[in-house]
């Protein structure tokens, strides 16, 4: 079983729902045992005149008894959306004074002045986009439907390499609609196309960030492709082993 991670983190963080901000801290803690951190802000940065005392509790084994609170702001209601560990066993993280949120419940996230999305970043986690002069191509139906050297490399530590092609050298005719949206906490929210090539229909097998965070900004625009579903990606032409992710 790994060792919790719980340490202070130097960003202020802030929390806003129903137009309000209910938690605003420049202490707060993150806790890492899984792939999504955890923030916990300290129980005096919190708008206790916000919340409503719950009779929800729950049990973790490393962590002990949570109790639980509503967040009441306005003419909106939270259930059970701020959770405690008033008493947390022996050698678990000092989390009595401290509370989380759960993250869907509340309307935005912030560190500093920057929103944030889906969870907190990992600070040992790196994502690097890096341009690249080798070739990708990407082959679906037996048809090569991108090819370019301009694309981006997009090493994401814990993830399968991804090779975001600028629009103008995938085939414009394969791209249909989708409403597909999602959020990453360290590239921002992500539109998506579904593909239509020889009578086949692939549901949003294209993804691309119009609007990326200031890290990520070479990727805007462009087209990535889930390694996960076509056919191949070649680069250099030799083929890309097909990764096994939550999207396989």
């Amino acid at each position: 079983m790994s060792a919790i991670i719980f340490e202070p983190t130097p960003r202020r963080i802030r929390v806003e729902f129903n137009k309000v901000v209910i938690a605003d801290s420049t202490r707060a803690m993150i806790e890492i045992e899984t792939p999504i951190p955890v923030y916990y802000f300290p129980l005096s940065d919190i708008r206790q005149d916000l919340l409503a005392a719950s009779d929800h509790t729950s049990f973790d084994q490393r962590r002990g008894s949570a109790r639980f609170w509503s967040i009441e702001v306005g003419d909106r209601r939270a259930e059970n959306a701020v959770w405690n560990y008033p008493q947390p066993p022996p050698g678990a993280p000092p989390l009595a004074p401290y509370a989380g949120f759960k993250w869907d419940l509340v309307d935005h996230w912030y560190e500093e002045d920057e929103e944030i999305f889906r969870h907190p970043r990992n600070p040992y986690k790196r994502v690097d986009a890096i341009r690249s002069s080798r070739r990708v191509e990407v082959i679906i139906g037996g048809a090569r439907v991108a090819d370019t050297r301009s694309a981006v490399f997009l090493f994401e530590t814990g993830l399968p390499t991804r090779y975001y092609i600028p629009r103008a050298d995938v085939r414009p005719d394969i791209l249909g609609p989708s409403d597909c949206r999602s959020q990453c906490p360290y590239k921002g929210v992500a539109a998506y196309h579904s593909v239509a090539i020889d009578g086949a229909q692939y549901g949003d097998l294209v993804w691309y960030y119009p609007d990326p965070i200031d890290e990520c900004r070479k990727i805007a625009g462009r087209l990535a492709f889930f390694n996960e579903k076509v056919d191949a990606i070649l680069v250099d032409g030799e083929v890309v082993p097909r990764p096994v992710t939550a999207w396989s």
